[in-house]
């Protein structure tokens, strides 16, 4: 999976990667989105900040393809936050495509910090299990090692040694769901 910014490097990207995705401030960029979906991949479009999640399915639709995943990243709160509204990832699976939940930009704060976004890292773990009791069907996170040494997004990262409990226990939470 690797974004796509400007359509050229949508050929170039899909030679290599399974999975393109549009970022959540270019989801209405028609033409990115049709030539993304046009190379045959699947094509995850970010939610923007700025849409309610309603207008998903006409983005959605400008793909004119059945491989599209659409992924929930929050929502602008004022300045310099996000919230996570969970009514959207039902209002998206209205539609017919796979939701992921994108579980650490989700809780950035823009520019909370001057020149780079803090965030709520504590929130990681009970946003993913909330978003997979409600049914989505990915997760995305950003994961590292060390997050302080991430060279971005450091203040939003699931440190490694706790991914595999994450997984382990969502898993359960699915299972327990689809009961």
């Amino acid at each position: 999976l690797t974004d796509v910014h400007e359509s050229s490097e949508v050929v170039i990207a899909a030679d290599v990667v399974d999975v393109l995705q549009i970022p959540a401030f270019l989801c209405r960029q028609t033409e990115l989105v049709r030539q993304a979906a046009a190379t045959g991949k699947w094509v995850n479009i970010k939610k923007g900040q700025f849409l309610a999640p309603e207008d998903m399915d006409k983005v959605a639709a400008k793909a004119k393809s059945g491989k599209v995943l659409l992924t929930e990243r929050g929502s602008s709160f004022g300045y310099h936050n996000l919230v996570v509204d969970f009514r959207s990832l039902l209002i998206l699976k209205r539609f017919g495509y796979p939701v992921v939940f994108d579980t650490t930009h989700s809780l950035q704060l823009p520019g909370g910090m001057g020149n780079f976004s803090s965030g709520q890292p504590e929130f990681i773990i009970p946003f993913a299990k909330a978003a997979v009791a409600i049914g989505v069907n990915g997760l995305f996170l950003e994961v590292h090692p060390e997050p302080a040494k991430a060279l971005s997004d450091s203040a939003t990262m699931l440190p490694l040694d706790r991914m595999e409990t994450l997984v382990r226990e969502v898993i359960k939470i699915r299972e327990a769901v689809q009961k």
